[in-house]
């Protein structure tokens, strides 16, 4: 069988397959625009309308690969091309993540245009605190969009996240305060977990999890999980869209667009760059 004949065969055992490639863009073309030409998609049961590409964080901040200039001016231009969902979390590079996008996001009065989600590591109430003002000092703001609960991949995490004296307790008094504006959780392991933390009483905002075209195979986060989000209207955030560094999706013979493409034919999905 020819390297395109494989290509064809494996789409097609997805659930969305083939026919997802075209409805992308389809639905990009009807979709609205900002400024910059992005599509916004309705952010979960909210009235917001956030980009549907989202900056990593992560790699957008990567101290070993670029200077502190090149990371600002990488997300100034992500904002004014209209990629305005910025990404970050509390232990990205030991804090650096949070400070460079801080900096970013302080000149010219880029703060106000973008939609900023950074994450919390601790899992008890007092390191939550501790990791929420660490991250609006870094962040330079008053506020965070959105707060999620990062990695959640153990069994017991959602236990201790909803414990007496678990981080669930910080969220909410901050969502009372006005620091945090909406909560979720993030996890790229079993999507049986995230199905336990959803059955935890919070008001969920947002889902990050691994979404791809390997991922109906196994584990799979777009069978278990997907559907849950929709029904509740939870936004869903995909990560890992191609499959990690990308190479598993090339060696399956499947372009970077294709591979984007099926993500984005996904209903409602945001989906990360460079994350």
């Amino acid at each position: 069988m020819d390297n395109q004949s494989s290509r064809r065969e494996f789409l097609q055992t997805g659930a969305v397959g083939v026919t997802a490639l075209g409805m992308a863009s389809t639905l990009l073309a009807n979709e609205t625009k900002n400024e910059g030409g992005i599509p916004l998609r309705p952010f979960g049961a909210s009235d917001l309308r956030v980009s549907v590409l989202g900056l990593g964080g992560h790699a957008s901040t990567n101290p070993q690969k670029m200077s502190e200039v090149e990371s600002i001016r990488l997300i100034h231009r992500a904002i004014d091309e209209g990629i305005t969902f910025m990404d970050n979390a509390w232990d990205y590079h030991d804090g650096v993540a949070e400070e460079r996008m801080g900096k970013a996001l302080a000149e010219g009065g880029r703060r106000e245009k973008v939609f900023l989600m950074t994450k919390v590591c601790g899992r008890t109430a007092k390191d939550a605190a501790s990791n929420l003002e660490d991250s609006l000092r870094r962040l330079r703001t008053d506020h965070i969009d959105l707060w999620q609960f990062h990695e959640i991949v153990y069994d017991n995490d959602p236990d201790w996240v909803f414990a007496k004296d678990g981080a669930i307790h910080t969220a909410m008094k901050a969502l009372k305060e006005g620091k945090v504006r909406h909560i979720g959780f993030t996890g790229h392991k079993d999507p049986t977990i995230h199905l336990k933390m959803l059955t935890h009483e919070a008001p969920w905002a947002a889902v990050q999890m691994p979404l791809n075209v390997m991922d109906v195979h196994y584990r799979s986060f777009q069978k278990q999980v997907l559907p849950e989000l929709l029904r509740r209207k939870i936004a869903p955030l995909a990560m890992k869209s191609l499959g990690g560094n990308g190479s598993i999706v090339t060696k399956a013979g499947i372009s970077v667009q294709d591979a984007i493409r099926y993500v984005l034919s996904l209903s409602l999905t945001h989906i990360f760059t460079s994350h």
